[in-house]
């Protein structure tokens, strides 16, 4: 029987399409493209912290954050469907993209949204939701993104490790592609305020900053 708390080797993954699922669409909060990319002003990262319909929330509302999307990235399949990512098959884990201006908020502080707002300890899992599409994840688009990360993680490990906690297993890695979702899974819990949420924290405070 097929582990979907394995990950999957990329000759064993499907094999995707070349059309992108989501074409064009429109931010169901703040009415941003999805599709644009990020003007020169801004950043982006890409974030997992389980299931996306509660994790992309966490972030829309945040000031300095100029657009949120969901979609798949870190695995192999070009272009994947909801279904073929939760079959285990593709590699992706969920996925919330970004947007932010970094003169109005830091990526520490998203970061520590991030960090506080899931539990990055539990592998290819998150609560009960299970599989690699569930794992914890953190994609870069610059060096600089990647050092900012990496101090992160090391403050907040040693935070956990206070508490008693285990040690982090997120995937720290570049960006590579990014897939968007389908359309109804976009903006999810403001379209569907009683919808499902998995979301849940450690109860460890990231440290405080002073940015």
């Amino acid at each position: 029987m097929f582990d979907k708390q394995i990950m999957i080797s990329k000759e064993e993954a499907l094999p995707g399409r070349d059309n992108p699922i989501l074409e064009s669409g429109q931010h169901f909060v703040n009415h941003t493209d999805l599709t644009m990319p990020p003007a020169k002003s801004c950043q982006q990262i890409l974030l997992g912290l389980g299931c996306f319909w509660g994790a992309e929330r966490l972030f829309w509302s945040i000031p300095g954050v100029v657009s949120t999307s969901v979609g798949y990235a870190g695995g192999y399949t070009p272009n994947p469907t909801y279904e073929e990512v939760c079959s285990g098959q593709t590699g992706h884990t969920e996925i919330v993209r970004v947007i932010f201006d970094p003169s109005k908020v830091s990526l520490v502080a998203i970061l520590q949204v991030f960090w506080e707002k899931h539990d990055p300890t539990q592998g290819m899992r998150q609560g009960n939701d299970r599989g690699t599409q569930y794992r914890s994840a953190i994609y870069t688009y610059s060096d600089e993104q990647m050092i900012t990360v990496k101090e992160s993680q090391t403050a907040y490990q040693q935070l956990l490790a206070q508490s008693g906690k285990p040690f982090i297993t997120t995937e720290i890695a570049s960006a590579g592609p990014y897939y968007l979702a389908e359309e109804y899974h976009q903006q999810y819990l403001a379209k569907n305020p009683n919808g499902y949420c998995g979301i849940g924290g450690t109860g460890v405070c990231f440290p405080p900053q002073n940015d």
